[in-house]
């Protein structure tokens, strides 16, 4: 007797659930939502370490930030040449002085430029057009025998 009742209330707390469900109006949402409409994150281009030597043996104006981890830049003797140090937290509000249009390249010691292309996105994000990153970083940069200058000393 005990299993009849008990299958007795599993019907009727099913059949209330159903009916409430379909008396419950249900929002508008497309049927068919797929990944594609989902916001896809800026992918940034790359340049590779012989381009922005040129670049910079050209002495063509650009912005170049230097994104290693605090650490790994204060144990270097060098930096890419015209270089700035940044965080990649505070990129965007570090180069805000800098004109939208102005090239910019990001590069870090990552190995997969992880940390250069976190900051490109946040500062395409921001409104800047002209943003890529170096491909293979500070150790692609040192392999092609880029320009290098000593930090500053503080």
């Amino acid at each position: 007797m005990k299993s009849k009742t008990w299958i007795a209330i599993l019907v009727a707390s099913f059949a209330i659930r159903e009916a409430v469900a379909f008396a419950i109006p249900k929002a508008d949402f497309p049927a068919d939502k797929t990944e594609s409409q989902q916001p896809q994150p800026i992918q940034p281009e790359f340049i590779s370490p012989e381009e922005l030597k040129a670049m910079i043996a050209k002495n063509q104006s650009l912005a170049v930030i230097d994104l290693r981890a605090q650490a790994s830049f204060e144990q270097s003797d060098s930096r890419i040449k015209g270089s700035v140090h940044a965080r990649v937290r505070k990129v965007a509000y570090q180069m805000r002085a800098l004109p939208r249009d102005r090239e910019i390249v990001t590069y870090c010691a990552c190995p997969a430029d992880e940390a250069a292309i976190l900051a490109a996105r946040a500062l395409l994000e921001h409104g800047f057009k002209r943003v890529r990153v170096l491909k293979g970083g500070w150790r692609a940069w040192l392999d092609a025998g880029g320009q290098v200058e000593s930090k500053p000393k503080i």
